[in-house]
């Protein structure tokens, strides 16, 4: 089976307001994200929090997903990569890690991923588009071991360094891939866009 990571822990220090928590059409940025996986042809939902995680969990109970707390939430995204994978159950195939500020990516690439680890069990796989890799990133079972050894200084981007021959990129025909909502900025060209 695979799971879903969704990563939405974060400060939101750029955004200077708590990003998960901000509306985007009819649903805040997290619960669009949740909904895009939930849609998707993974097993099992886990979201990783952090900051605000009160209301993000109260937002989040009519969805069927299980959450996780990072307490060190303030060292980065590699530490809630960490806590989630410690918190998968034994048997997992793989984790496709999603990013909770990342609303655009589509059910079909989160689809697409998972239909490729079926053809390289063994890869992590990388979704591209027009040369340049992104997120969400599919990553096996079989490196669950080495992701707490990971540094936070060079992040997840270690692991996928260190095993550049088992990397396989997805090629996409979205570049939704590539956006995040990181600032105020993102966050009005994405309202824009969603009207």
């Amino acid at each position: 089976m695979i799971w879903a990571i969704i990563l939405a822990a974060g400060e939101s220090k750029r955004m200077g307001r708590p990003k998960m928590l901000l509306p985007l059409g009819e649903r805040t940025i997290v619960e669009t994200v949740v909904g895009t996986a939930l849609g998707s042809s993974v097993g099992r939902v886990l979201v990783v929090l952090g900051a605000e995680r009160k209301r993000i969990s109260s937002l989040l109970k009519p969805f069927p997903v299980e959450a996780v707390y990072n307490p060190d939430f303030r060292r980065g995204m590699l530490s809630s990569v960490q806590v989630g994978f410690a918190a998968l159950p034994e048997g997992v195939d793989a984790a496709v890690l999603l990013l909770g500020d990342q609303p655009f990516v589509s059910v079909g690439v989160i689809d697409r991923l998972c239909a490729a680890h079926a053809g390289s069990p063994g890869c992590i796989l990388l979704p591209v588009y027009e040369g340049k890799r992104g997120h969400p990133v599919l990553i096996p079972a079989a490196f669950r071991d080495e992701i707490p050894l990971l540094s936070d200084a060079v992040g997840l981007r270690e692991l996928i360094h260190r095993h550049e021959g088992k990397i396989v990129e997805i090629e996409m025909e979205e570049d939704a891939i590539l956006l995040d909502i990181d600032d105020p900025e993102a966050y009005h060209a994405a309202v824009k866009g969603k009207t």
